[in-house]
């Protein structure tokens, strides 16, 4: 059962940053290119765009995780 409220909390946590801050940024990197001594590569910047209804049910699933327990 302490799995199930760790998973829980976890989503309730993500489900708030989510609707908090909207969006993160991370950089990736694309293209390597090493010729003899040069080497050069590309890295961007992509954005991903949290929706509101998807931090609502992240925060909703854990709520629901944390309040039904099962009966033995």
């Amino acid at each position: 059962m302490e799995g199930v409220k760790i998973v829980a909390i976890v989503l309730i946590v993500a489900g708030i940053l989510g609707l908090v801050y909207g969006t993160f940024s991370y950089t990736k990197e694309t293209h390597n290119v090493k010729m003899g001594p040069l080497e050069m590569s590309v890295k961007e910047k992509q954005t991903v765009n949290i929706p509101v209804w998807g931090g609502v049910a992240a925060i909703g699933a854990g709520a629901v995780l944390l309040l039904v327990r099962k009966k033995r």
